[in-house]
Formats: structure tokens, C-alpha cells, sequence
């Protein structure tokens, strides 16, 4: 475990974790090299990631409210989950295995598309992500994992994408970009 204090921009961060190893990728999403997360959030370089998108049988996607304790984004709401994969990990073990870690429960995943994006946040922090987007279902009630998660609920995409329109605050900066593509992916898969 290690104790690490970050001052951020204008705030400190206190927090106790084995520090999480993200992997850098070029364009192609060929590995380079391994980074410490919070340094290759504070370089903004390039690496692998996943969402998570979680619809039950009515067409609704599963939000998450991101717990009061994150380091950014507290309290704003965004898909079901995402994180970074691990070294050696698929991009549908690394979905399934947060899946369990912050939501409680475990579905079949399958990867509709990737993308690049960058979002960066007001505390000097910025997502470069190479985005494996991935898409399940599930019908019941989650376990939520409350360092993880603060709160969870079933929207229509359509009303999402409207929320989005209205009171963009409510959201994740990188969830608004993700969602997009989503959006148009899902819309064109129903045609």
C-alpha cells in the first residue's frame, strides 16, 4: 500500500492504494509501456480504457452516480462503469471485472467500437483514453459498491441524451463524448 498526498491545481488528495499501472498505447492501441494512473492523467498521455454500458429489457441504460470520495468527478453521474485494463487482461475481462467491482453483478460483455478522446478536468487532471466501448444486459437491482459508487438508475437514451442537453453539469466530462457515440451506435443498430 502506498500513502500518496497530490496537490492538484489548487487541491490536495489524500489517498491509500497500491497505485493502479495504466497501460500507454500509441493510436493503433499497441501497448508502449505502463504508467502509474495518476501520473499519466497528470502527463495527459494516451492509454487504454473501457465503458461499460449496462440495458435491460425496456431500452434503458444503467447510470451510475460516481461516489462522494472520487478524486474527480464526485457525485456526477456517467455509465455504467469504466476503469483501465490490467496488464494481460482483455478489454471484456477488464469490463466484466469492474462490472463486479463497483456495481455488484456480472453479464456477458460484448465491444461494439473504440475511440480516442481527451477530456480534460478543472482539478489539472486530463483523460487520454483509447476507449473500448462495450455494451450487456441485465434486468435486476445492482450491489453497489459504495466507495465506488454513490447511487445508480434506468434512463431511456433518448431522455439521457436530452439531460445531456439541458443540465450537461450533471455528467462526466468524458460520459458526455462516450455517450455520443453510443448513442449513434445503439441508434443505428436499431434501424
Amino acid at each position: 500500500m502506498i500513502d500518496l498526498t497530490r496537490k492538484i491545481g489548487q487541491r490536495s488528495y489524500f489517498y491509500a492504494m497500491e497505485e493502479e499501472q495504466v497501460i500507454l498505447v500509441n493510436e493503433q492501441d499497441q501497448q508502449i509501456g505502463t504508467m502509474p494512473k495518476m501520473e499519466a492523467h497528470e502527463k495527459a498521455l494516451l492509454h487504454r480504457a473501457f465503458s461499460v454500458f449496462i440495458m435491460n429489457e425496456k431500452g434503458e441504460t444503467m447510470l451510475q452516480q460516481r461516489a462522494t470520495g472520487k478524486y474527480h468527478s464526485p457525485l456526477l453521474w456517467t455509465n455504467t462503469c469504466c476503469s483501465h485494463q490490467r496488464e494481460g487482461e482483455s478489454n471484456l475481462e477488464a469490463g466484466k471485472r469492474r462490472l463486479i467491482e463497483e456495481m455488484g453483478f456480472s453479464v456477458e460483455l460484448k465491444e461494439l467500437f473504440s475511440f480516442i478522446y481527451k477530456a480534460p478536468f478543472d482539478n489539472g487532471l486530463t483523460e487520454h483514453e483509447l476507449d473500448h466501448v462495450m455494451m450487456g444486459s441485465f434486468d435486476g437491482n445492482p450491489k453497489i459498491n459504495p466507495d465506488e459508487v454513490a447511487d445508480w438508475k434506468w434512463m431511456k437514451p433518448e431522455e439521457i441524451k436530452k439531460s445531456i442537453a439541458t443540465d450537461p453539469q450533471q455528467y462526466t466530462a468524458w460520459f458526455k463524448i462516450i455517450f455520443e457515440k453510443f448513442y449513434d451506435h445503439i441508434s443505428k443498430s436499431n434501424s
